[in-house]
């Protein structure tokens, strides 16, 4: 096994590598931006992890983007876990005071030594598979609903003309069930940012927009970043919104289509197994991993924490003060 050091590195983007790894879309959501490096003993960089800072009144806040992303051959666990506590050691060392899940699509394979853990996984359907076989691996219920919402005369369009609508559904939609949503120039900052490695797509009928979904992608994945409905969509619109996005990413050549995260073991009868099963039904891989956080300042760390939970509703690696690793049932 070889240790790698975690130095920062050049960012070297192209669309082989996830969206969230280019540096228009890191400029867009941080104050600081950039990628970290693990570097071989021969002075080769063996794989990359990117990251934003955030700075707010009182806190520095370094979020990673992405898991671990390996350039050559797949690390193995016990490299990318000395890479990753070589990252924490070169963020102590920049004045972080923490680091904070950035996003439901960064599940790692493993965790630094000392971090507060949950298990958490996501979903990614390969688009290399002809449209028949994708279509297949969708469960026969949702197969009903697309068909059903195509005789319905469903219509699914694209385009950055729909942005405005699309925040105004996103919104509402977490209304619904109590939640808070980012204000819209935050939301609308990474999507302008990101220009043709976007797509906004809705599901229309009868000239009222049922359902909305955006989508960052390159051609290594497609992400499914945000999505809504109005109160009471026509039945098998967001299902003929999804399978229409992936149809046409496979046609664009995009490799993957992620649903992004889910809760492995969710409570039943909630709504994160509502939200885990829609999108299990839509066929893939359950790939599972770990999010996490990690503190350098506990009592601003304990704050922040509070504060997420306060806000937002609900925390996914729930703070428990230790200096070991706990894991947190997702």
């Amino acid at each position: 096994m070889s240790n790698l050091r975690a130095i920062p590195v050049e960012i070297n983007w192209h669309s082989g590598l996830p969206v969230y790894a280019s540096e228009a879309f890191l400029k867009s959501v941080g104050d600081e931006y950039g990628w970290i490096g693990g570097i071989e003993e021969s002075g080769q960089i063996s794989c990359i992890l990117p990251y934003t800072v955030i700075r707010k009144p009182g806190f520095r806040i370094a979020r990673f983007r992405l898991e671990t992303l390996p350039l050559q051959a797949e690390l193995s666990l016990e490299e990318e876990k000395s890479f990753l506590n070589s990252a924490i050691a070169h963020f102590r060392s920049t004045g972080a005071d923490m680091i904070m899940p950035a996003a439901n699509n960064s599940v790692f394979r493993t965790f630094p030594d000392g971090a507060v853990v949950a298990p958490y996984g996501t979903l990614i359907k390969d688009l290399t598979q002809p449209e028949e076989s994708l279509f297949n691996e969708v469960y026969p219920d949702y197969r009903k609903n697309i068909r059903r919402a195509i005789k319905d005369e469903v219509q699914v369009k694209n385009g950055m003309q729909y942005l405005d609508t699309a925040y105004d559904l996103i919104a509402d939609t977490l209304k619904r069930s109590n939640l808070k949503f980012k204000k819209r120039a935050e939301f609308n900052k990474p999507l302008l940012a990101l220009g043709d490695n976007v797509r906004i797509f809705v599901a229309e009928r009868a000239g009222v927009i049922q359902a909305c979904l955006a989508t960052p992608f390159s051609q290594h994945s497609a992400y499914s970043w945000y999505s809504g409905t109005i109160e009471n969509p026509v039945k098998g619109a967001m299902h003929l919104l999804q399978w229409e996005a992936i149809r046409q990413f496979r046609a664009m050549g995009v490799k993957r289509f992620n649903f992004t995260g889910v809760r492995l073991n969710p409570e039943k009868g909630s709504k994160q197994e509502g939200i885990r099963n829609f999108k299990i039904r839509f066929g893939g891989k359950l790939v599972e991993g770990y999010i996490w956080k990690y503190s350098f300042n506990p009592l601003k760390f304990a704050a922040y924490s509070v504060a997420v939970r306060f806000l937002w509703g609900d925390d996914v690696v729930q703070y428990k003060p230790s200096t070991e690793v706990e894991v947190v049932p997702g």
